[in-house]
């Protein structure tokens, strides 16, 4: 068993698709919760297993709101093209953390990224954005191959 736990959130979504597919892979790789600043969502009618019943979803009206509420030493990791951002491949997921990702139309604005204690992006052949949902999933998918591998070393 792993210890320590994660959240995963999107600031200003765009979609109610996208928090709806980020929520259903939050879902299947172990998040504590899931959360959206600043702007509403609706249920999403595509969820078969019906993810609400095992994982929460909250809503911050402000990121001032996500960082009053962060859970006890959980660091407040910014996903986005940034200078400033450490390649996924490269980096060490926090025992606890709780990931923001921006939406695909303004990601996280730069005032939201210095509030960030770290900062992390998916490189990519292309330097467009992604998807906020696809990138969720990736970021995810990271966390948990990485957690695999840190068990296989110690057994």
């Amino acid at each position: 068993m792993t210890r320590g736990y994660f959240a995963v959130g999107i600031y200003r979504t765009k979609t109610e698709a996208n928090v709806g597919t980020l929520w259903r892979s939050a879902h299947l790789y172990g998040a504590a919760f899931v959360f959206t600043v600043g702007k509403r969502y609706q249920r999403q009618s595509s969820d078969t297993p019906k993810t609400p019943l095992h994982t929460p979803l909250f809503h911050f009206d402000t990121i001032e709101d996500l960082r009053a509420h962060l859970p006890h030493s959980a660091p407040l990791v910014g996903v986005e093209l940034d200078p400033r951002a450490t390649a996924l491949p490269d980096y060490s997921h926090p025992e606890r953390a709780v990931y923001l990702l921006g939406a695909e139309d303004q990601g996280l604005p730069p005032s939201v990224v210095d509030l960030c204690h770290s900062v992390v992006q998916i490189p990519a052949v292309r330097s467009q954005s992604m998807n906020v949902a696809a990138a969720g999933s990736v970021l995810l998918y990271d966390r948990h191959a990485k957690s695999l591998a840190r068990q296989a070393v110690s057994a």
